[in-house]
């Protein structure tokens, strides 16, 4: 679990189960009173492991921007913290980006 603060709450990185799966979350706890919240992140993913899904929760946490008035953690337009979902991804990645071609259909016109 990884810690960070921020002016008025304080960011903790952590795993739940859910089902038979881990899902990585952030909770934010306010520095005066107060209840903590929580966000999950990485919503389209789930974990077999929860050490892997720790690990991305504290991968998310070092991709706080800021935390809005009401602790809600801030990340840049379009941050999915997986390298994959960039554009450009190398080869065997997928770039997030479904151009609608297929490359098997390249391949069975140059035959």
């Amino acid at each position: 679990m990884a810690e960070r603060s921020f002016p008025g709450f304080t960011l903790r990185s952590s795993a739940t189960r859910d089902g038979s799966r881990f899902k990585a979350l952030i909770s934010s706890h306010p520095v005066a009173s107060g209840f903590p919240s929580y966000f999950t992140v990485y919503d389209n993913r789930s974990f077999r492991e929860e050490s892997v899904a720790a690990e991305a929760a504290e991968k998310a946490l070092g991709l706080v921007l800021e935390v809005d008035e009401e602790g809600t953690p801030v990340f840049a337009e379009g941050e999915t913290g997986f390298d994959d979902d960039r554009p450009g991804a190398g080869p065997g990645e997928e770039s997030g980006e479904d151009d609608g071609e297929n490359e098997d259909d390249e391949d069975e016109a140059k035959d």
